[in-house]
């Protein structure tokens, strides 16, 4: 069972469950024992189930904003898609609701 899940700056207690939940799913949960706050919300440790520090099993620590992956065996962050120069004009142009003034 594979999949992504994003972790939102300014996460809320609900998107806190969504995440447990996510990683439970996958034989992961949150680390109780790390708390991290920052000015975009807080950043997760997370671990496989049943496992602490000392068993060698480092975890992963997911930074708001960031999207991790689970592929089948281990959690990690994954990458965002890039956005050409190309894709970055054209929604400006239909954000902007007109067309580009050339001249």
């Amino acid at each position: 069972m594979a999949g992504t899940y994003e972790w939102p700056r300014g996460a809320s207690g609900a998107d806190s469950v969504a995440l447990e939940t996510w990683l439970g799913q996958h034989g992961w949960e949150v680390d109780p024992t790390v708390f991290m706050a920052g000015a975009r919300g807080p950043a997760v440790q997370v671990r496989r189930m049943g496992t602490d520090w000392e068993d060698g099993e480092a975890g992963l620590l997911i930074l708001p904003g960031e999207i991790v992956a689970y592929d089948g065996d281990r959690i990690r962050v994954a990458s965002r898609p890039v956005e050409t120069a190309d894709a970055v004009s054209q929604a400006r142009r239909r954000t902007c609701g007109r067309p580009p003034q050339h001249g």
